[in-house]
């Protein structure tokens, strides 16, 4: 157990700090209160319109094709970090999962996806 007591001590004394420092907030900080403070701020200027906006569906697919190559392009390190330990068969594997990417990249690029108007 002797290894694991300076990081029980670290959580403590940091559970320590953040309730002393929420305590104090609450105790020593300003009460006043007006309905201006209860306003969303946005950038300094006073709010308009519905808070629940639409948005286009090319927003979203364009969100949802970052988040997918990103992660695919997430299984190129490990790859990289034991290229030589692979040999060739790591190689063909790694050329064809690049080959299933590019096609789904130009999929996309030929249906508007990655087009913003």
């Amino acid at each position: 157990m002797s290894p694991y007591v300076s990081i029980v001590i670290l959580c403590l004394l940091s559970a320590i700090i953040v309730g002393a420092m929420v305590s104090l907030n609450t105790l020593l900080g300003p009460k006043a209160t007006n309905p201006v403070k209860h306003d969303p701020f946005e950038c300094g200027n006073p709010p308009t319109g519905p808070a629940f906006g639409r948005f286009s569906v090319r927003f979203y697919m364009t969100a949802i094709l970052f988040i997918l190559f990103d992660v695919e392009v997430v299984f190129l390190y490990p790859w990289a970090i034991l290229f030589r330990d692979l040999g060739l068969f790591g190689f063909v594997e790694m050329l064809t999962f690049l080959l299933v990417l590019g096609v789904g990249l130009l999929y996309a690029w030929r249906k508007g996806a990655l087009e913003w108007d």
